[in-house]
């Protein structure tokens, strides 16, 4: 009975294990695709549950996140902190790189960025090393020289550079220089133009990327040092102010008048810098310099290079995109976009629109190539000349053909791209691949280099930035690229970066421009970088390259304190310094 059980268990754990051995299935194909079908959905069934926890993880993982990111900003708002509860929309350790976006995954253009980094490190070092809270450094002498009375421009200009780039260490290093050694009380007659779009914009655009306050304090000292050149009879302001003293004017050389450009480029720092405090008083000045000139707007929207302080009217001088003209037109543009486009500022947008048709007018060909450049005016002759600071006119005019309809957007980003490639071909054209000062134009000549030096100026590879953000053309990358090539190969020294006294010879000055910190590497950094990284849907740049965040206004139309207040334009205007500033 026992045996006989026993026979019986081991003939069916036979029969059992004979399902674990492959010969069973080898005679019986169809038993084994079967089996090969379950494992199969098996597998399949064990993954997909997998995948659907790990997914679960990370949704759970990112609410979590969310959450605590959003009650870091009730408690913010709580403490009245509502500015510095708005932070920067990207993870900057990471070079600005998001994956899916259009630079994130082209590793031609990752190596590229990393490359104009590379040399924001180098040219930052040296002034580190030589010139450290100087303005500016001269790198042939390894020394720092003050041109703008010891602020330390180079510093205050490459704050947000530094930031965007994710170079946390010099920042850190920047940022205590400003709380511990920045000091405005200085015996020192300084430019209002030149102090606004640097220094206060430099400092609203760090206060702006890192919340942090001392920015902003020092940002409201150094205003209201430059607040009394306002006070003149049209609103119009002055051009120079004394920083510890007051005592308002303008240079000897204008004949008393205000420099158009100098006095239309302050808005958006100001208009900033009352948004972010609170205080009305800077909104006020330098909105009131826009109503003034709107009352006597002319009607092609085109104004001269100088202006009388005490009557707000224009004076007989020269109509240009270019030096002391340049960026008045750039700033009506610009504070529409800073205010979001809304009915409040709809008169900037009015006011451009009109200049814009006034630049098309100035607008002719070359022969035999067909380059277009923008003329010179003075009363009705027109002057075959074109600065390269009036190289930022295609990337203005790209920047503003979305607020056009259909066929009037496609033909001013037609010409913003016409112009573009006028102004890589001033670098092209010269045996250094670097742009002279100003160009002039003859009939079968296409362009000739005028003044010939170039001081590492940023105005062309903005433009480039601003129209491979708004066309998505890599072709714009490959000339800004050559342009960083002839850069490193023409300017780069062993202690920073010169310019170039001729760009036919290739002969080096001996200074390192702020603004090429602030300017030129920024932007050749941005066109390498993905889209969003300093989104134009959230941020404008000033005339300086400093990023503002843009804020919705629905604030009333300020009254002009010399006329009716506004005065509706018939719906048919960057200026940089001369001589030894170089940038105006």
């Amino acid at each position: 009975m026992g045996r006989s059980r026993s026979s019986s268990s081991s003939s069916g754990t036979s029969n059992r294990w004979r399902y674990f051995n492959p010969a069973y299935y080898l005679k019986r194909p169809k038993r084994m695709a079967l089996l090969f079908m379950v494992f199969v959905c098996a597998t399949l069934v064990v993954w997909d549950r997998h995948t659907l926890v790990h997914d679960h993880q990370e949704k759970v993982s990112k609410l979590k996140e969310e959450i605590i990111h959003l009650k870091n900003l009730l408690e913010e708002l709580k403490n009245g902190n509502a500015v510095q509860s708005e932070k920067f929309n990207f993870d900057h350790k990471s070079s600005g790189a998001r994956s899916g976006n259009d630079a994130a995954n082209d590793p031609v253009a990752t190596q590229r960025r990393e490359r104009v980094k590379d040399a924001m490190i180098h040219a930052w070092s040296s002034y580190e090393k030589y010139a450290w809270g100087h303005d500016e450094l001269q790198p042939q002498t390894k020394n720092g020289v003050d041109s703008f009375g010891g602020l330390g421009a180079t510093l205050i200009d490459s704050l947000d550079t530094l930031y965007i780039m994710g170079l946390d260490e010099q920042f850190q290093r920047a940022k205590e220089w400003v709380a511990n050694s920045l000091d405005f009380n200085k015996n020192y007659d300084a430019s209002v133009f030149e102090t606004t779009i640097r220094v206060v914009g430099g400092l609203l655009s760090a206060y702006d990327l890192s919340g942090d306050k001392v920015f902003l304090e020092k940002a409201q000292d150094i205003a209201d040092r430059l607040l009394p050149a306002w006070d003149t009879p049209s609103g119009i302001p002055y051009n120079v102010i004394n920083l510890a003293h007051g005592n308002p004017h303008n240079p000897g050389w204008t004949g008393g008048d205000s420099i158009l450009a100098d006095s239309g480029t302050e808005q958006l720092e100001f208009i900033a810098l009352s948004q972010r405090t609170g205080n009305p008083k800077y909104q006020k000045k330098v909105e009131n310099v826009i109503l003034v000139l709107n009352r006597t707007f002319p009607a092609d929207g085109l104004l001269p290079i100088y202006i009388n302080p005490q009557r707000g009217t224009s004076s007989y001088s020269t109509i240009t995109f270019g030096a002391m003209g340049d960026s008045f037109y750039e700033y009506l543009l610009k504070v529409w976009i800073q205010g979001n486009r809304t009915a409040s500022v709809k008169h900037y947008r009015e006011m451009w629109e009109t200049s814009m048709k006034g630049l098309s007018s100035l607008v002719k060909r070359t022969t035999p190539s067909s380059f277009a450049y923008i003329c010179e005016k003075m009363g009705n002759s027109l002057t075959d000349k074109m600065d390269e600071l009036a190289c930022f006119a295609p990337g203005m005019l790209a920047l503003g053909s979305s607020g056009y309809a259909s066929d009037e957007s496609q033909k001013f980003l037609s010409l913003a791209e016409e112009l573009a490639w006028t102004c890589y071909n001033f670098y092209q054209l010269t045996p250094t691949k670097l742009a002279g000062e100003n160009y002039f134009f003859n009939a079968g000549q296409d362009m000739s280099v005028g003044t010939s030096w170039n001081i590492l100026r940023p105005e062309t590879v903005e433009s480039l930035f601003y129209l491979w953000r708004l066309t998505g053309n890599k072709t714009y990358q490959e000339w800004g690229w050559n342009i960083f090539e002839a850069f490193e190969k023409n300017s780069r020294t062993e202690s920073g970066y010169v310019g170039l006294k001729d760009v036919n010879s290739g002969v080096k000055d001996n200074m390192m421009q702020s603004f090429f910190l602030a300017e030129t590497l920024k932007y050749l950094y941005l066109l390498f970088s993905p889209s969003s990284v300093i989104s134009l849907d959230e941020w404008v740049f000033n005339t300086e390259a400093h990023p503002i965040k843009i804020k919705t206004r629905h604030d009333a139309v300020v009254k002009s304190s010399g006329g009716d207040g506004l005065h509706k334009p018939d719906r048919r205007s960057r200026a940089r310094k001369e001589g030894r500033f170089g940038d105006h």
